[in-house]
C-alpha cells in the first residue's frame, strides 16, 4: 500500500503565529517594543513639568552657586572669607548652635506630647492633635510677636514669676539667645509631634505586654522595647526640625539680638544693606549644601520600619 506525504501547511503569518516560529531574538524585540513605546510616552508626559523645575528652580540654584565663586572676583573667596573671619565664623556657630538646641527641646517636648495623644482615647487624641495643627495653622509673625510680648522684661512671665517670689528683678529672655530657643522650639513642635504619633501608633501593643510578661521592668520596657520603636520618628522629625531651623529667619530675627545672629539674617543683611550678593550666594550655597548632606546620612542610617508594627492601622 502506497503512502502519500501529507501536504506541508503553510507557516501562519499572524503576529502572534508569526512569534513562535521566529527567532529568539526577534521574539525579544517583539515583546519589547510595546514596552519601550509606552515607557517614551509616559516619559513624554513628564517634559513640561521637567522644563518647569529646570526654569524656575535649577537655573536661580546654578546662577546662585556661580555667584559665589564669580563675584567680586572669581576664586573661592567668598567662602574663605565665611570661615576665616571670626565674625562670620560666630554667625556659623550661631547657626548650629541653635538649630541643635531647638531640635533636642523639641524633641523633649514633642515626645511626650506625641505619646499623651497616642495613649488617651481617641476623641481627646484627636482634639489635642488639632490643637496642634492649629498652632502650626497659625501665622509666624503672630506666633513670633506673641512670643516677645510674653518674654520681654514687663511681660506676663517675668510678671508672674515675680508675684510668686521666684525672681526678684525680670529676667533677659528677649533679644538674645534664650528668646530665640523658646520661640523656634514651640514652633517647631508640631513638626517633631506628626511623625512621631504616626510611629507610635503604629506599634502592636502586644509587644510591650510581651516585654512585661517576660519579666521586663516599667523603664526597661520603655528604653528597650518602646523607644527603639520609636526611632523612625524621632529620625525624620528630628531631621526636619534640624534642617528647617538652619534656615529661619523671622523668629530669631525678632527674638535674637546682634550677637546671636544666624546665617539667613546674615545673607539678608549682606545683599540688602552691603549689595554683596557674592558673600551671600556662598552662605545661601553652604545652606543647601548642609542640607544635601543631612538628608545623604538620614537616607544611609534611615532605621527600618519598627518590627511588629501593626499594619492593620
Amino acid at each position: 500500500m502506497k503512502m502519500t506525504a501529507a501536504p506541508r501547511q503553510p507557516a501562519p503569518t499572524g503576529s502572534a503565529h508569526g512569534a513562535a516560529g521566529a527567532v529568539p531574538g526577534q521574539v525579544a524585540v517583539l515583546k519589547q517594543s510595546p514596552s519601550l513605546m509606552q515607557r517614551w510616552r509616559g516619559s513624554s508626559n513628564l517634559i513640561p513639568a521637567l522644563l518647569f523645575l529646570g526654569l524656575f528652580f535649577l537655573a536661580p540654584l546654578i546662577g546662585l552657586l556661580l555667584r559665589g565663586v564669580l563675584e567680586p572676583v572669581p576664586g573661592l573667596g567668598n567662602y574663605e572669607q565665611l570661615f576665616a573671619n571670626s565674625a562670620y565664623a560666630r554667625v556659623l556657630l550661631n547657626t548650629f548652635s541653635v538649630a541643635g538646641l531647638v531640635t533636642l527641646f523639641s524633641l523633649l517636648l514633642g515626645f511626650p506630647l506625641a505619646w499623651a495623644i497616642t495613649l488617651v482615647p481617641r476623641g481627646w487624641g484627636r482634639w489635642i492633635l488639632n490643637i496642634v495643627l492649629l498652632s502650626m495653622w497659625t501665622s509666624l509673625l503672630a506666633r513670633t510677636y506673641s512670643w516677645l510680648v510674653l518674654l520681654q522684661a514687663s511681660g506676663v512671665i517675668n510678671k508672674a514669676l515675680m508675684a510668686m517670689g521666684i525672681i526678684d528683678q525680670p529676667l533677659e529672655m528677649v533679644h538674645n539667645l534664650t528668646g530665640v530657643v523658646i520661640g523656634m522650639s514651640y514652633i517647631m513642635i508640631p513638626f517633631i509631634v506628626l511623625p512621631l504619633q504616626a510611629t507610635m501608633q503604629a506599634i502592636d501593643p502586644m509587644i510591650l505586654q510581651a516585654g512585661s510578661i517576660c519579666g521586663a521592668s516599667p523603664w526597661s520596657n520603655f528604653f528597650r522595647v518602646f523607644l527603639p520603636l520609636c526611632r523612625p520618628g524621632l529620625f525624620s522629625g528630628g531631621l526636619m526640625v534640624f534642617v528647617m531651623s538652619l534656615g529661619y529667619y523671622v523668629t530669631p530675627a525678632l527674638l535674637g539680638g546682634a550677637q546671636n545672629m544666624m546665617l539667613p539674617e546674615f545673607i539678608i543683611q549682606q545683599v540688602q544693606s552691603f549689595l554683596n550678593w557674592g558673600l551671600a550666594s556662598a552662605g545661601a550655597a553652604l545652606l543647601i549644601a548642609i542640607t544635601l548632606v543631612l538628608f545623604y546620612f538620614y537616607l544611609k542610617l534611615q532605621p527600618e520600619s519598627p518590627v511588629g508594627a501593626s499594619n492593620a492601622r
